[in-house]
């Protein structure tokens, strides 16, 4: 039996056998602790009931550990100079599939029907790189996708951004848009020595457990996301002064946008990064009814 991938002897030896040379543009850091990836996978409670969603999987070595314990296993790849080196690595492991695909351009629902159909939940668990994080994480959540959470390595710093609380320097709209959908914590942080090529940024774990309907309802999802984003676009402004510069062009004058502020019993001389979701959410209705 091979020795497990995430071995530094066998990382090298895997990668100087294929010749492969680490591409910075894909964000590309292995992972060389076994000890690491058998955390995540414990926090992403996969059971052999589980189908998971991998992105970005590498050499293999995060794939390994899912595979031993999971149902099914599909990781996207977009580097085609990968898939040679995975369908060695990952042979051992017949319940595997690998796409080499960009995973943003990717049908992820019709991937789910093909390939995991038969799993009692689904979970979304990945080394990600760092550069497409966030657009990763908001795919899977904008697209609705029937994922029960999402268990992701990052850059430790977005990953306090995404579990932020208000009245923190982190919270801003990276925190109402994943916290709108999920409940984020941070279960771990990952040493820069655990990676190869090590890194320049400190890593972390975090966790996404999906609700079952969003926090708010709203009227128009779009218009929420408009507001949160322009009441964050100067944060050492008011929430008055950045609606102000935002909605005067669509015709708001700055009496309206106060009454409105009022009829939400939000002070005008609050920031945004006071506000919580459900503010927001209040706040958004009622600027989107005044321009309906």
């Amino acid at each position: 039996m091979n020795k497990e991938i995430a071995t530094i002897n066998r990382t090298r030896d895997i990668l100087k056998k294929h010749g492969f040379s680490f591409k910075k543009s894909l964000g590309q850091n292995f992972l060389i602790d076994t000890n690491v990836l058998s955390r995540i996978v414990d926090h992403a409670d996969v059971t052999s009931e589980t189908g998971v969603i991998e992105v970005g999987p590498g050499i293999g070595a995060l794939t390994e550990q899912l595979a031993k314990r999971a149902k099914k296993v599909v990781a996207f790849e977009i580097d085609k100079r990968l898939i040679p080196i995975l369908d060695e690595t990952l042979s051992p492991y017949r319940n595997t599939t690998i796409i080499n695909q960009d995973v943003l351009k990717a049908n992820i629902h019709e991937v789910i029907d093909q390939e995991l159909k038969g799993c009692k939940e689904i979970m979304v668990v990945a080394n990600l790189p760092y550069y497409v994080t966030t657009p990763i994480i908001m795919k899977v959540l904008e697209e609705q996708l029937p994922v029960k959470g999402i268990v992701v390595m990052l850059q430790k710093e977005v990953a306090d951004r995404m579990t932020a609380v208000p009245s923190t320097k982190d919270y801003g709209t990276l925190s109402v848009a994943v916290q709108y959908y999920t409940e984020a914590k941070v279960v771990m942080d990952v040493p820069r020595t655990v990676f190869i090529p090590q890194p320049n940024v400190d890593s972390a774990v975090i966790k996404l457990n999906l609700r079952d309907k969003p926090i708010v309802d709203l009227k128009n999802h779009s218009y929420f996301s408009d507001l949160v984003k322009s009441s964050f676009a100067q944060r050492r402004k008011t929430i008055l002064n950045n609606l102000v510069t935002r909605y005067k062009k669509d015709g708001l004058s700055k009496a309206q946008i106060e009454d409105l502020l009022s009829k939400a019993n939000i002070s005008p001389n609050r920031r945004g990064e006071t506000l919580t979701i459900k503010e927001f959410a209040l706040l958004s209705d009622l600027f989107y009814q005044e321009q309906g």
